[in-house]
């Protein structure tokens, strides 16, 4: 008995799944083959995956002699022939519901990813590994093809829903001709009258057609996926500023990748004479290590740009003000040159955020004042602030807010964050004078800052507990003992934002826990006299 081919789209919001859907369902009825579309689609725009599940009979319409097939509603667990995602762990959690089998599925899905809230909210890297998911992909499926959808849509101009279409055309699971596809695209339109977005659908649809058809006559396919991203920090030192040939002769060749992009940010960041600075800490920690080693100032020049280059208000008014973001924006929302866009920025800088560009005597009397009004039981003092970037006003409130860099080397913020590296960096060359594990350790230390506000707090705190307490004062029976507990403390602050694996770790090494810091009461209004209680309904 002739059963239908079961496909099942995986989308996320926004991404043009239901099109992608109907496309299927016009090729398949314009080939003359009865086909079936049913869809869950996600919660909104953006946030969650939308599902396609169509049935195509495999037997043309004429010769059933007016018998109708009957279609499924949904997937059943190992019985889908082809399965296509446009992102790589949506795909992955499809497999885990047990809709793919290694006998019958052919999977094509995007290598790209939509990081989760979950791996966005990890202390540390909480990025799963793109690896094992296209591994997995392989181990359950009969033959499966990971593409660079991203990509493919961009050079397109088009959306992945295009790319999707061609990559299903290309791999052979439907009795349809390449010509059925492209006219569910065209809709009935005449080739010289083609809309623009038909047009851009088409070059999607091609490109991904061709991709898929050089994956068939290739026997591997997941290094070309994944080497992009393997390869990203050598695109981006590609990107940065080349080295001057004084700084790449003072420093050992491994290091030049790094140097350069550090030296390309803190220009970008303050100017000449931070990037200066920059290079002479380097140099610092450079001359503890022995001759024909680098690996601990590789490291440590890594995370000292990334501290060095703080985030404040200025650097963010910086940051969405320049015209780089206005042009990706556009190109987003694909604006053409006529659209107008209009690009709406919010913002909430407290007293801390204001109080950084001060001096220190105004800075510590601003903040014990906002303190002071906290320990009352208000929150914290903040100011909304919606800016319209597309605005002349909005756009030059922003660059004169950017253009603040003079004031920033001269506010507390300023000096403070630079009496923490100092005091980071006299550790990590002290440590590597002694041992290249232990200055290692040390160095790396630096992944513990990361963020703005009471993230970027909680990890600096971490830091200099570490420093003080394990880095000092712990006895330890050799140097390669202390890295050891460096390292241990520094994934246990990581894994655990609450820090009680830092704690129990701290102790275990013979250091004092972290110091329980106080918390301020919330008092609630009282509730109006005259309102009744609300009754609680009977069990």
């Amino acid at each position: 008995m002739t059963q239908p081919i079961s496909i099942l789209l995986c989308a996320l919001g926004g991404e043009g799944g239901g099109v992608l859907a109907d496309w299927l369902i016009d090729a398949a009825r314009h080939a003359g083959y009865p086909a079936q579309a049913t869809s869950i689609p996600g919660v909104a725009q953006r946030t969650g995956a939308t599902t396609y599940y169509l049935e195509v009979f495999p037997t043309h319409s004429r010769e059933l002699g007016g018998r109708k097939p009957v279609f499924g509603l949904n997937p059943l667990p190992g019985r889908l022939d082809l399965l296509v995602s446009s992102e790589l762990l949506e795909t992955a959690r499809q497999i885990s519901n047990g809709l793919s089998s290694a006998d019958r599925t052919l999977l094509i899905s995007a290598g790209n990813r939509a990081l989760t809230t979950q791996e966005k909210m990890q202390m540390g890297d909480g990025r799963l590994d793109d690896a094992a998911l296209v591994q997995l992909l392989q181990q359950h499926s009969r033959a499966s093809h990971v593409l660079d959808m991203a990509s493919l849509t961009r050079d397109a101009g088009t959306v992945v829903s295009a790319v999707m279409l061609g990559s299903i055309a290309a791999s052979g699971v439907l009795p349809l001709q390449r010509a059925d596809y492209e006219a569910a695209i065209a809709d009935g339109t005449p080739t010289d009258k083609l809309s623009a977005s038909q047009r851009a659908s088409l070059r999607g649809f091609s490109l991904a057609w061709d991709a898929v058809q050089n994956q068939k006559t290739q026997s591997r396919y997941v290094d070309a996926v994944l080497a992009p991203k393997a390869n990203a920090t050598s695109a981006l030192a590609n990107a940065a500023h080349e080295l001057p040939s004084s700084l790449a002769s003072q420093f050992p060749a491994a290091t030049h990748e790094m140097l350069t992009l550090g030296v390309d940010r803190l220009m970008d960041y303050q100017g000449q004479a931070y990037a200066d600075l920059y290079v002479q800490r380097l140099r610092t920690v450079l001359a503890t290590e022995p001759a024909g080693q680098s690996a601990v100032t590789q490291e440590t020049a890594r995370w000292l740009a990334l501290w060095m280059a703080f985030d404040d208000i200025v650097r963010v008014a910086d940051l969405k003000s320049r015209a780089s973001r206005w042009a990706r924006v556009r190109g987003e929302v694909k604006a053409k040159d006529d659209d107008v866009v209009k690009l709406f920025d919010h913002f909430k800088p407290g007293i801390p955020e204001f109080a950084a560009l001060l001096p220190k005597p105004l800075a510590l009397t601003l903040t014990r004042w906002d303190n002071a009004r906290v320990v009352r039981g208000k929150q914290p003092l903040a100011f909304p602030i919606k800016v319209g970037t597309h605005s002349v006003f909005g756009m030059v409130m922003l660059r004169l807010l950017a253009s603040l860099t003079w004031l920033r080397v001269r506010g507390h913020r300023y000096a403070e964050e630079q009496a923490l590296i100092e005091e980071w960096l006299s550790a990590v060359a002290h440590g590597s004078a002694q041992s290249a594990a232990l200055g290692l350790s040390l160095a790396r230390c630096g992944r513990l800052i990361k963020g703005y506000g009471g993230t970027h707090d909680r990890g600096r705190d971490n830091l200099l507990h570490i420093l003080r307490h394990l880095a000092q004062g712990a006895a330890f029976d050799s140097p390669a003992e202390r890295a050891h507990a460096i390292d241990q403390a520094r994934e246990a602050a990581l894994r655990d934002e609450a820090g009680i694996a830092l704690d129990q770790t701290l102790r275990a090494h013979g250091a004092p826990a972290r110091e329980v810091k106080a918390q301020p009461i919330r008092w609630m209004p009282r509730p109006n006299a005259n309102s009744q209680p609300r009754p609680v309904p009977p069990r």
